[in-house]
C-alpha cells in the first residue's frame, strides 16, 4: 500500500545502520511520570476498618479474559484480607441452594455493565438480603465507570496492581522467555519483579552480567482476522481480501451485520479517515522507522496469526528483520503444557513479555491488553517504562500524503504524534484506572 514510503524508510534506516541510536528512544520523555509511584510502601488500605457484617455470599463467574488468567488464589486472597472476606466455598447449608431457581442469578441483563455502585445497591443488595447469596454470571468490566467511591477506586486499584499476579507455572515459563530474549541477565527491575517474582532474580556471574543484556521492543499488533474482518476497513487486498472478510462476518458477527441494516453506510476509506481501521503490519514499521529504531531493533511481536500471514509480514520485516515470537524462543516441551488450556494461557506469555519490554508499541489502545500492559508500566515503570500510543486518525491523515511527503517531514510529524500520545497526566474523570493508574485513589505522588 505505501511501497514509496517503505523505500524511502529502507533508504533512512540503510544511512543510519553504523550511526549512534539515540537514547531517547529507550526511556520515557514525560517527565512527570517519575513522580508518581505505587503506595504499597506506605501500607495504605483500601478500605481501612472493614466491616464484621456480612450481608451474605457474592459468587462471581468471570468471564474468561487475559485478566482472569492472573490469578494465584491463595496470594490473591492474602493481599486483600485485610479488605474483603474471601472463601472459597460456600457452607453447607447453601452448597444445593439453585441460585438461578429464586431469583438471585445476576446477568448483563438484570445488570448493565456501565451501572454504578448505586446501582448494585438499589439492584442486588435486596437480593442479597433476602436469601443470602447471589451469583454474578459473565462478570467482566465492572465497577468501572465514574463515578465511583473514593474507597472503591481504592480498592479496584489494590487489586489489579497487587492482588493480581499470574500462578507460579505461567510466572516461570515466562522469565524463561524473557531471559532468552535479553540474552545476557540484568538487574530485574520492578516491573521484573511484579510480573516475575523469584524466577527474576540474578543468578548469573559478573562478567555475563557486564556484557549487557539485549533490549528489545515488544509491538502488540492487532491484525488478526477478528479485529479486521469487524472493522469493516479494507487493507489492499482487492476483490478476494473484500469477498474472505465478508464472509468471516456472516458467520462470525450476525448480529453486526444486523446492526448494519439500520446504521448510516462509511466508506471504508472514511472509516480509515475517522481513525477506525486497525495498523497493519506495514504501518506499525513505518512509525518505528519514523521514529528512528534501527534496523536490527529486536522485536518481540505479541498476538495470535496475523491476517494474511507470513506475505502481510513481508514489508514489516523487511524494515526489521529480527522479529522474535514466543513459539521460536520456547521449545515445544515448554510450551506444550499451555496448549491444553484456553489460548488465554498463551496470551499471558505475551502479556509477561509486553510489560517487562524495555519499550511497548501497540496499535490498538481499545485492546485489554494494551490497557492493562500501559497501566502496569505506568504504575511500576517510573521513567524506565515507554509506550508508545500511535494516533490512528493522524496517523491516517499523514499516510494520506504517501505519494508525495518527503521522509523527513514523515520523521518529524510520527514524532511529534507519538510524544502528544505520551503525555499521560493525571487520570481524567472517565478514564480507566487500569489503563492510567495516576491520580491520589490508585498512586502516591512525591515531591
Amino acid at each position: 500500500m505505501y511501497d514509496r514510503l517503505l523505500n524511502l524508510a529502507s533508504s533512512s534506516l540503510a544511512k543510519k545502520e553504523f550511526k549512534q541510536e539515540s537514547s531517547n528512544l529507550w526511556v520515557e520523555p514525560y517527565q512527570k511520570a517519575s513522580s508518581w509511584e505505587p503506595c504499597e510502601e506506605r501500607k495504605v488500605q483500601s478500605n481501612p476498618g472493614k466491616s464484621v457484617k456480612s450481608n451474605g455470599y457474592i459468587l462471581v463467574s468471570a468471564n474468561g479474559g487475559l485478566n482472569q488468567q492472573r490469578v494465584a488464589e491463595n496470594y490473591f486472597v492474602s493481599v486483600l484480607k485485610d479488605d474483603i472476606s474471601i472463601v472459597k466455598e460456600l457452607p453447607p447449608h447453601m452448597k444445593s441452594m439453585e441460585v438461578e431457581a429464586i431469583g438471585n442469578q445476576i446477568t448483563d441483563a438484570d445488570l448493565v455493565k456501565e451501572a454504578t455502585s448505586a446501582d448494585y445497591i438499589k439492584i442486588v443488595l435486596p437480593l442479597l438480603l433476602r436469601n443470602g447469596v447471589v451469583h454474578f454470571l459473565g462478570y467482566g468490566n465492572r465497577l468501572g465507570f465514574d463515578p465511583l467511591p473514593s474507597h472503591i477506586q481504592k480498592l479496584r486499584c489494590k487489586c489489579n496492581f497487587h492482588a493480581l499476579k499470574f500462578v507460579p507455572k505461567i510466572q516461570q515459563v515466562g522469565s524463561l522467555l524473557i531471559k532468552r530474549i535479553r540474552k545476557y541477565s540484568v538487574p530485574p527491575s520492578m516491573l521484573d519483579t511484579h510480573m516475575l517474582g523469584k524466577f527474576m532474580e540474578n543468578k548469573e556471574d559478573h562478567e555475563e552480567a557486564a556484557r549487557g543484556s539485549t533490549k528489545y521492543l515488544a509491538l502488540h499488533l492487532r491484525f488478526e482476522v477478528d479485529m479486521v474482518a469487524y472493522s469493516l476497513c479494507e487493507f489492499g487486498g482487492g476483490k478476494n481480501e473484500r469477498k474472505d472478510l465478508k464472509s468471516y462476518r456472516e458467520s462470525h458477527f450476525p448480529l453486526l451485520l444486523d446492526r448494519l441494516k439500520n446504521a448510516t453506510y462509511i466508506s471504508p476509506p472514511d472509516l480509515r479517515k475517522l481513525g477506525r481501521c486497525p495498523l497493519t503490519p506495514e504501518e506499525a514499521a513505518l512509525v518505528l522507522a519514523g521514529l528512528g529504531f534501527k534496523h536490527g531493533t529486536y522485536i518481540y511481536l505479541a498476538g495470535s496469526h496475523i491476517y494474511g500471514g507470513n506475505s502481510r509480514m513481508e514489508p514489516f520485516t523487511r524494515l526489521y528483520p529480527n522479529v522474535i515470537i514466543k513459539e521460536n524462543m520456547l521449545t515445544p516441551n515448554e510450551l506444550a503444557p499451555f496448549r491444553n488450556f484456553s489460548s488465554q494461557q498463551l496470551a499471558a506469555l505475551d502479556f509477561i513479555a509486553c510489560t517487562t519490554a524495555d519499550v511497548f508499541a501497540m496499535t490498538d489502545s481499545g485492546s485489554q491488553l494494551s490497557s492493562l500492559v500501559s497501566g502496569l508500566r505506568t504504575y511500576y515503570g517510573r521513567d524506565h517504562a515507554p509506550t508508545l500510543r500511535p494516533n490512528k486518525k493522524r496517523l491516517a491523515t499523514i499516510l494520506t500524503e504517501n505519494g508525495t511527503i518527503g521522509w523527513n517531514s514523515f520523521e518529524e510529524r510520527v514524532k511529534k504524534m507519538i510524544q502528544q500520545g505520551q503525555k499521560a497526566g493525571i487520570r481524567s474523570y472517565g478514564r480507566s484506572i487500569y489503563r492510567n493508574p495516576t491520580c491520589p485513589d490508585c498512586m502516591c505522588k512525591h515531591q
